[in-house]
């Protein structure tokens, strides 16, 4: 079997640099925000975390919906997509 490619796709790309965007406006430090993870039970560490933004390290679906949760935003805010009938203001916990 081979071995599964490690490279991450334009989602992944997205997903990062949101994630870093949506921090670094909240004024959060990757400190902070992987002890946010790690409060609500998803252990983080703030390296695992700049690997995740660097895109050195994919973000897995269950990375994803909790740094969301740690954000206060949808999961989909992090993949570029926001709900019908969402406002930023209420999609992106501004």
């Amino acid at each position: 079997m081979a071995a599964r490619s490690l490279e991450i796709g334009p989602a992944g790309m997205r997903a990062a640099r949101t994630i870093e965007i949506l921090r670094t406006e909240r004024g959060l430090s990757q400190r902070q925000l992987a002890g946010r993870v790690t409060a609500l039970g998803h252990p983080m560490s703030n390296s695992m975390l700049s690997r995740i933004e660097r895109a050195q390290r994919r973000c897995d679906i269950d990375d994803l919906v909790i740094i969301a949760e740690a954000l206060h935003i949808s999961a989909s805010v992090l993949l570029g997509r926001s709900p019908a009938g969402c406002n930023a203001r209420a999609c992106h916990g501004t």
